[in-house]
């Protein structure tokens, strides 16, 4: 039988990247969990910490958190239906990988709908966030990806929708002569971070070269924040891809631009969920999907019923 206290300290290390931050949580001292986990690896017969700035999780260790994860939320459900058994300890953490534009403009409301449920939220890429799904590090995620992670259920959420923006100082300091392949070579754009492939998208779609045309690489300035990415436009640093409802107002009041009116460029995303789901997450999926349905753009699959209870 597995020794779930033992597991309990094992998974707080992980997800909270130290022993210290884990005993905190636990409300025991470091010394207690260090023992704890030491007792769970001498059993098992293997490491599951790698101890570092931030611990983080051997494989072994992974899996055992994601047992650890999936056991509180079937334990949760069987409370919902069995009110006799034992309170919880607290309430139930839900890990969800999302991209930071969709925390920045809708995401946040359909947690808010959870008002018993706490959030352990994983930032990445949309086009790269199934990965934490694919390694069992989350148990749902919003994903560029339509087709399930094995063992995941995928909904079609809406289409989240940019637009390619810069001020107009910015405007007529680089594109006096029109937005030109030449011009979009040389001017400063912005990009989040080396996985942000939606200023290149944009470019091969304005330009008409498809997915196989020569790729651009105009001169770019990192910037790893969707608020910075809208003040680095409105200051005129370069021009990038903002979701449309971080930069609506800024169009209209004219602060900013596009650089090519009429061209947005939509971003169909996908909610997939583990199988292995309790209450909390049926609820979180039925939450998730009717805020994508308010704030993104319908997509041909976005118009299906939430999942049932």
């Amino acid at each position: 039988m597995l020794d779930y206290p033992l597991l309990t300290a094992l998974a707080a290390v992980i997800r909270t990247g130290s022993f210290e931050r884990a005993a905190r949580q636990l409300h025991v001292t470091p010394s207690a969990v260090s023992q704890r986990v030491k007792l769970l690896e001498e059993r098992l017969g293997t490491v599951l910490v790698v101890r570092g700035q931030p611990c983080t999780g051997t494989a072994a260790g992974q899996r055992l958190c994601q047992h650890v994860e999936q056991v509180a939320l079937l334990e949760s459900e069987l409370r919902g239906a069995l009110p006799g058994l034992s309170p919880a300890d607290g309430p139930v953490t839900l890990r969800i990988a999302v991209n930071a534009d969709s925390l920045a403009t809708w995401f946040v409301a359909a947690m808010a709908e959870l008002p018993d449920c706490l959030f352990d939220l994983v930032l990445d890429d949309q086009d790269h966030s199934a990965e934490w799904l694919r390694k069992g590090e989350v148990v749902a995620a919003v994903t560029a990806s339509a087709a399930p992670v094995p063992g995941c259920n995928s909904h079609p959420l809406g289409a989240l929708r940019y637009r390619a923006t810069a001020s107009p100082d910015y405007l007529r300091r680089h594109f006096a002569d029109g937005v030109t392949a030449d011009a979009l070579a040389n001017a400063p754009c912005l990009t989040f971070n080396r996985k942000d492939q939606l200023q290149a998208q944009w470019l091969r779609m304005v330009l008409g070269d498809g997915d196989q045309g020569p790729a651009l690489t105009p001169p770019t300035h990192w910037l790893p924040s969707t608020h910075a990415f809208v003040d680095g436009a409105l200051a005129g640093l370069g021009w990038g891809m903002n979701p449309d409802p971080l930069v609506a107002d800024h169009l209209a009041a004219g602060r900013l631009v596009e650089l090519v009116a009429g061209r947005p460029l939509d971003v169909p995303l996908y909610w997939q969920q583990s199988r292995i789901a309790g209450t909390a997450l049926a609820d979180l999926s039925r939450a998730v999907l009717r805020a994508g349905r308010r704030a993104l753009h319908p997509t041909g699959g976005a118009l299906e019923r939430p999942p049932a209870r």
